[in-house]
C-alpha cells in the first residue's frame, strides 16, 4: 500500500477503524441476543442451542485482536506506539529516549477486574522452570505500581520503571540468559566493578483503561534480538498467533545483520513469504535533507524502501516509510501537514486492513457457521411441529360424522402408538451409551495426560549433555507421536459419525424424524497447526538458541512454552468435538421431546371431542391457527438470522461498521 495509492482524505486512523470494529461487534452481538431471546420466548431453543448462542455472543464480546510489532532496539518502536495509541495524552507515555528503553517485554491491556496498575515480574524468575503463563497466575510474585490514568506525568514516570536495570556478576548474567561464553560479541559490557547490566524485570503488565485497550486491544512491547531469543514464549507462541506482524527498521540504517536475523529466525520460515507482515521503515525524517528537493528526498526514501523489500523478500507495498517522532509531534500540536509528511496515516490504514479486516472476516465466519447450524436445527424443529399438526388435522378430519365408537378406537390407536414409541426409549438409551463410551475414548486420545508424557520425554532429551545436533530428530519423533494422537481422535470421530448417521437414518424411517447430522469437525487443521508449531520451534533453535540448550533451565522454559501452545491446540480440538457431539445429541433429544408432546396433544384432542361433539371443528381450527403461526415463526427466524448470515451485509463498512478486537505484539 503505497503513498500514491491512498489519498489523505481516504485515510482513517487506526483508532477510528478500531472504534468502527467495536461498533460492528456490538451490533452483531445485539442481533444475536435478540435472536436468542426470541427463540426462548417461542420455546424453540433448548439448552444446547441457547448455550451455543451465548457462546457465540461471548466470542463477539471477548474476541481479542493480536498484532505483533517486532524490532531490534533503537528503531523507534516505543515512539511509534506513542504516536499511534497515546498521542491524546499530549506527551510521551512509553519511554522513548535515545538508546535502549524497553528492557523487558511489556504487555498493555485492560482487565476490568484489576485496578489500573503496572505489574513487574522480577528477572530472577528466569531461574525457575515455570513458563510466563504460569507466573500470570501468581500475582504475589509481581511488583505492583498503581496508576492514575488521568495523570499523564504519573503514567510516564511509572512506565520509566520498565527500563530499570540491575548490575550482576557474569555468572549471574549467564544463569539469567544474558551472558554467553560461546557468543562474546553479544554480551553486555563489563563495568569497572566487574559487573554487567541486565534488566531488573522479566515481564511487565500494564492494565490501563485506554479506549482501545478496553475494546480488546493488547499491545506487547518487546526488546531486541537477545530478549526475543531468551524468552521462548514470545517467539514460539505469541508472535505466530498474531493477526498481523509489524516489523520496524530504521530508514537511516536499512536492514542490519541483527534485523535480518530477527526476520529470518523469528518471523518468516522457508514455507512463508511474509505476506501477513508489515515492515515500517522508521525515521524517514533523517532523510529530510534541506539541500535536497522534495522530489529527491522522495526518490531516496523509495530507493531505501525497494531495497528493504528486496532484502526481506516481500512486496514493495508491505514496506511503509514513516517518521514516528514527527507523527507524535504533529498529533500533539495539531499540525495536519506534518502528520501527512510523517506518513503515519498510511501505516494506520495498512495496519487496520492487515489486522482488522482479517480478524473481522475470521470472526464473522465463525459466528455465521455456528449460527447456520443452529438455524437448521430450529427449522427442522419447526418443520416437525408443522408435520405433526398436519397429521393431527388429517386425523381429526377423518372423525367428521363418525360415532363415539370410532372415536374411541381412534384414541386407542393413538395410545398404542404412544406406548410403542415409549418402548423405543431403550434403544435410544443404548445408542446414547455407545455414543458416550466412544466419546470418552476420543477425549482420552486428546487428553492432557498423553501430551504431558510426550513433553516429559522431549524435555529429557533436550537436557542431555552435549551439543543438540540431533534436536531435529527429537522434535520430529515427538511431533509424529503428537500428530498420531490427533489421527487416533480423527478415526474415533469418524466411527462416531458413522454410528450416528446410521442410527439417525433408521430413526427417520421408523419414527418419521428429520434428524440430519452435520459434518464432523475437521481435525486435520489441527495437524497442520502442529506442523507449524514444529517448524517454528526448529526455526527458533538456530545456532544461537541451540547453544542455549546446554543450560537445563532454558530447555525447561522451551518445553513449558511448547506445553502452553499445545494445550491450546488440543483444547480447541476437544471443544470442536464436544460441540459437534452435543449438537447431535441435542437434536435427537429435541425431536424425541417434540414427538412425546405431539402424542399428548393428540390424545387430549380426541378426549375433548369425545366429551363434546362441537369441539371437533374447534380443534381443527385451533390446529389451523397453530400452523399459520409456525409459518410466521419461520419467516421471523429468517428475518432475525439473515443479517447475521449475509456475507455482503456483514462485511459492508457502512452496515457492519468495522472489525474485531485484537492483540498487539511489539519489539524495540
Amino acid at each position: 500500500m503505497s503513498a500514491a495509492a491512498l489519498s489523505p482524505t481516504a485515510l482513517a486512523s487506526f483508532n477510528d477503524n478500531f472504534d468502527l470494529h467495536e461498533q460492528w461487534r456490538r451490533a452483531y452481538a445485539a442481533r444475536l441476543q435478540t435472536l436468542e431471546q426470541w427463540l426462548a420466548q417461542h420455546e424453540l431453543a433448548d439448552d444446547a442451542v441457547q448455550g451455543r448462542l451465548r457462546a457465540l455472543g461471548q466470542q463477539l464480546r471477548s474476541d481479542k485482536v493480536m498484532v505483533a510489532f517486532v524490532a531490534e532496539f533503537s528503531r523507534g518502536k516505543s515512539e511509534l506506539i506513542n504516536a499511534i495509541f497515546f498521542a491524546a495524552y499530549g506527551k510521551r507515555i512509553m519511554p522513548a529516549s535515545a538508546g535502549r528503553t524497553t528492557m523487558c517485554p511489556t504487555e498493555l491491556g485492560w482487565d476490568a477486574s484489576v485496578p489500573p496498575c503496572l505489574r513487574l515480574l522480577p528477572i530472577e524468575t528466569r531461574l525457575e522452570p515455570q513458563a510466563l503463563m504460569e507466573w500470570r497466575n501468581a500475582p504475589e510474585t509481581w511488583t505492583r505500581v498503581d496508576l492514575d490514568v488521568n495523570d499523564a506525568d504519573q503514567l510516564s514516570e511509572a512506565f520509566e520503571k520498565i527500563s530499570e536495570v540491575v548490575r550482576v556478576s557474569q555468572e549471574q548474567a549467564k544463569a539469567l540468559g544474558f551472558w554467553h561464553d560461546e557468543a562474546p560479541e553479544e554480551n553486555p559490557p563489563i563495568g569497572a566493578d566487574g559487573l554487567v547490566e541486565v534488566p531488573r524485570w522479566r515481564h511487565a503488565l500494564i492494565n490501563i483503561a485506554h479506549p482501545l485497550l478496553k475494546q480488546g486491544l493488547v499491545i506487547l512491547d518487546t526488546p531486541g534480538l537477545n530478549a526475543i531469543g531468551a524468552e521462548p514464549e514470545l517467539t514460539v507462541s505469541l508472535i505466530p498467533q498474531a493477526d498481523a506482524v509489524v516489523f520496524i527498521l530504521g530508514a537511516d540504517t536499512g536492514v542490519t545483520k541483527s534485523d535480518l536475523q530477527i526476520w529470518r529466525e523469528h518471523l518468516v520460515g522457508e514455507e512463508e513469504d511474509g505476506a501477513s507482515h508489515l515492515v515500517v521503515l522508521n525515521k524517514i525524517d533523517a532523510m529530510w535533507d534541506a539541500l535536497s528537493t522534495p522530489a529527491q528526498i522522495q526518490r531516496a526514501i523509495e530507493k531505501q524502501r525497494h531495497s528493504t523489500a528486496a532484502t526481506l523478500g516481500i512486496e514493495n507495498e508491505q514496506v511503509i516509510p514513516v517518521s514516528a517522532q514527527k507523527a507524535l509531534v504533529a498529533k500533539v500540536t495539531g499540525d495536519a501537514n506534518l502528520l501527512q509528511a510523517s506518513q503515519l496515516p498510511l501505516l494506520e490504514t495498512a495496519l487496520s486492513h492487515a489486522m482488522l479486516d482479517r480478524r473481522n472476516d475470521i470472526l464473522r465466519r465463525n459466528v455465521a457457521s455456528g449460527l447456520a447450524t443452529m438455524r437448521q436445527e430450529v427449522e427442522r424443529h419447526l418443520a416437525m411441529r408443522e408435520r405433526d399438526l398436519t397429521e393431527q388435522t388429517l386425523e381429526l378430519s377423518n372423525l367428521r360424522g363418525k360415532n363415539s365408537t370410532v372415536i374411541k378406537h381412534m384414541r386407542a390407536r393413538v395410545v398404542q402408538e404412544q406406548g410403542d414409541f415409549s418402548q423405543s426409549g431403550a434403544r435410544i438409551h443404548a445408542l446414547k451409551s455407545v455414543h458416550m463410551k466412544m466419546l470418552r475414548e476420543l477425549f482420552n486420545a486428546l487428553g492432557a495426560t498423553r501430551v504431558k508424557e510426550e513433553l516429559g520425554i522431549l524435555g529429557g532429551a533436550l537436557k542431555q549433555s552435549g551439543l543438540k545436533l540431533g534436536v531435529k530428530k527429537v522434535y520430529a519423533d515427538t511431533f509424529a507421536r503428537l500428530g498420531g494422537f490427533l489421527s487416533e481422535a480423527k478415526k474415533i470421530n469418524t466411527d462416531l459419525h458413522n454410528l450416528l448417521q446410521s442410527s439417525f437414518r433408521q430413526m427417520n424411517a421408523e419414527f418419521g424424524f428429520s434428524l440430519q447430522l452435520q459434518a464432523p469437525p475437521d481435525l486435520e487443521r489441527y495437524v497442520r497447526d502442529l506442523q507449524k508449531i514444529e517448524d517454528g520451534h526448529l526455526r527458533y533453535l538456530g545456532v544461537s538458541n541451540l547453544l542455549r540448550l546446554n543450560r537445563p533451565e532454558f530447555a525447561d522454559r522451551l518445553v513449558k512454552s511448547l506445553s502452553t501452545r499445545l494445550r491450546g491446540i488440543y483444547d480447541a480440538a476437544l471443544a470442536d468435538v464436544e460441540e459437534w457431539n452435543k449438537a447431535a445429541a441435542a437434536q435427537l433429544d429435541a425431536q424425541v421431546r417434540e414427538r412425546r408432546r405431539s402424542f399428548v396433544k393428540r390424545v387430549e384432542a380426541i378426549e375433548r371431542i369425545q366429551e363434546a361433539a362441537g369441539s371437533l371443528e374447534e380443534r381443527i381450527q385451533e390446529i389451523s391457527t397453530q400452523s399459520q403461526a409456525i409459518s410466521g415463526l419461520q419467516q421471523r427466524l429468517s428475518q432475525l438470522s439473515a443479517p447475521l448470515l449475509d456475507d455482503e451485509a456483514a462485511t459492508e463498512p457502512e452496515a457492519a461498521a468495522a472489525l474485531p478486537e485484537k492483540r498487539l505484539l511489539i519489539s524495540d
